[in-house]
């Protein structure tokens, strides 16, 4: 059997732990309360005005039953708002609000450095070969996750 750390399901958990510390910690000192999957979501909804909780979850691969709690808390802060649909009354359409808008401008900076921090044990050739395979890699095994990634529905 082989060690831990030549699992890549163990890699990647621990490349996900490091990535979420360090993305909380220098969002946090820039003054932001915001967690990567609240930051993917904002984002999203920002490039994709109107769209419905459901094709939010699939933009960002995230579980379709929690992401309710994501909208709930970006909602209570502020930054975004759901709306009646003018195409079916059943549907929420997502809206970023003025403040929303705000913060995305102001806490890019820090999500750049996070970036930055997550790579720099790599050069940038390494950088752009790592992302190159996790793109490959995430393409590959898209469908067996429980949250596949979706693109938008028409």
């Amino acid at each position: 059997m082989k060690d831990n750390n030549d699992m890549p399901g163990h890699l990647a958990r621990r490349f996900q732990q490091i990535a979420v510390a360090v993305f909380l910690a220098e969002v946090g000192d820039a003054g932001f309360d915001l967690t990567p999957v609240q930051y993917a979501a904002l984002a999203t909804i920002k490039a994709n005005p109107g769209l419905d909780q459901v094709t939010l979850a699939g933009l960002i691969a995230y579980d379709r039953t929690t992401i309710t709690g994501v909208i709930d808390r970006l909602v209570q802060k502020g930054l975004a708002e759901r709306r009646a649909s003018r195409r079916d009354r059943r549907t929420r359409e997502l809206e970023i609000t003025d403040e929303g808008r705000r913060t995305l401008r102001k806490i890019t900076p820090a999500v750049e450095s996070a970036q930055r921090i997550m790579l720099r044990g790599l050069s940038a050739k390494e950088g752009d070969d790592l992302m190159r395979l996790l793109h490959k890699a995430i393409a590959a095994g898209n469908e067996l996750s429980r949250a596949p990634l979706r693109g938008v529905q028409a």
